[in-house]
């Protein structure tokens, strides 16, 4: 069944696809992969070449529109639009404790493990066929998105006929210790940040870190809030509006009554929302593996808790400063976390699985035909400006954008103008 639905500026159609848990057994179980359409108002009726969009994760379904604007106001210009919820995520066939559930630990794994970026692309591949009829597409992937971008030049060149990358070029051949080791280090510059632009914040946060240490907070979610679950808010400050944000949380934390001071309920409610471990578990389960490749021959092996140990500097002890973490997953989400606490076994089994799949192929992208743009933030907390630029010399026909402007998760700020440069960027090169 065919459903149209009308946007501000945009029309939407929604599609699904049938496709094979294991590609290796296409007979097999099958899931659901959601794909929504959109074109604008004025095209919907032209035949136009598809771009599809890869979002970051992984385990994140991809952006709902709201209307024609931001990157998709530049690519709807020439493009169908394709967003891809990822397998796992979104409308496509979901992972998360209830549908996990019947299964054992060893068995959740082998599902589980299905959905990296190889399997993503295969899916593509298969959506490419029915509604593209095998035509060459676009595609644009920011944050792991880019990850699945190297993937696709890696495993299907002939598929594409322009790439786009936005934060997110990953490196091709480095381990995940390497990719922590110099991870800890840009969160440390942008605590430094943080604290030089927010002159109470410190105030602010040893005295909620004092009144968690000593009282039982139980948030929103139904979880005790620990000092270590605090330091988790430094996922956002690497984002554009980030930092405000975090600061604006903390500074309402606590508040006073005729009983002396106490946790504000409104924080409880907003901390959870500023967190999405217990909404996407797959992130949880499975980040590290995407710093895996059958030729390093060992797992990721909880990887950013082992390197945090060479950082002491984020164990916060009483009357220090508090440092913010990042994008590191820890084993004790899963005691916790109450939606990871069910998939603690399966965490240990996947942390310890050391016979990843290779995700990139350098013969191949040594040898790139594929015209690839990209753009790379210098001051980006989550992907290594270094690590990009190392693969950027192994990737063939790859013309990289370099800006301070931007954080992390520039597109959505300023999408439009981030898109236009890829896209010209592109064109200017096809001209040579």
């Amino acid at each position: 069944m065919q459903i149209d639905n009308i946007l501000s500026g945009i029309v939407s159609k929604k599609h699904f696809f049938n496709v094979p848990l294991d590609y290796q057994q296409p007979e097999g179980e099958q899931l659901s992969i959601f794909v929504r359409e959109i074109v604008s108002t004025e095209n919907q009726h032209l035949s136009l070449p598809y771009l599809v969009f890869f979002q970051g994760g992984p385990g994140f379904g991809a952006v709902r529109p709201v209307e024609n604007n931001g990157w998709i106001k530049r690519a709807l210009k020439e493009y169908r639009v394709l967003l891809l919820d990822q397998r796992g995520t979104g409308l496509s066939s979901l992972i998360n404790t209830t549908t996990l559930e019947h299964l054992t630990p060893q068995e959740q794994a082998d599902y589980v493990c299905q959905f990296r970026a190889d399997n993503i692309i295969r899916d593509a591949e298969v959506i490419r066929a029915e509604l593209a009829n095998n035509q060459p597409w676009s595609i644009l992937g920011q944050s792991f998105g880019g990850f699945c971008v190297l993937q696709y030049l890696s495993a299907a060149p002939e598929a594409l006929t322009e790439a786009f990358i936005t934060g997110g070029i990953p490196s091709l051949t480095r381990q995940a210790d390497d990719v922590y080791k110099a991870t800890y280090k840009r969160v440390i510059t942008k605590n430094n940040d943080f604290y030089h632009r927010f002159k109470d914040a410190d105030i602010l946060i040893a005295e909620l870190a004092d009144f968690i240490s000593e009282n039982d907070v139980i948030l929103a979610t139904g979880e005790k809030l620990t000092v270590e679950m605090l330091q988790l808010l430094g996922v956002n400050i690497g984002m554009e509006q980030g930092p405000e944000a975090v600061y604006y949380l903390l500074e309402q934390a606590l508040i006073n009554t005729a009983q002396g001071r106490k946790i504000n309920p409104l924080f409880l409610h907003q901390f959870s929302q500023f967190l999405d471990y217990n909404t996407n578990p797959i992130f949880a389960l499975m980040h590290e593996s995407i710093y895996c490749q059958q030729f390093h021959q060992r797992g990721a092996n909880w990887s950013a808790h082992r390197v945090r140990e060479q950082f002491p500097k984020f164990n916060y002890q009483k009357g220090q400063r508090l440092l913010f973490t990042g994008e590191m997953i820890y084993p004790w989400f899963f005691d916790q976390f109450e939606q990871l606490k069910p998939l603690k076994a399966v965490a240990e089994i996947i942390a310890a699985k050391s016979d990843w799949n290779n995700l990139y192929d350098v013969d191949v992208l040594l040898q790139n035909k594929v015209p690839v743009t990209a753009a790379i933030y210098s001051e980006d907390m989550y992907v290594d400006m270094n690590y990009s630029l190392e693969t950027a010399q192994l990737v063939d026909n790859l013309t990289y954008w370099i800006t301070s402007e931007y954080e992390h998760n520039g597109i959505r700020i300023d999408g439009e103008h981030i898109l236009d440069r890829l896209i010209s960027l592109s064109r200017k090169k096809s001209i040579r």
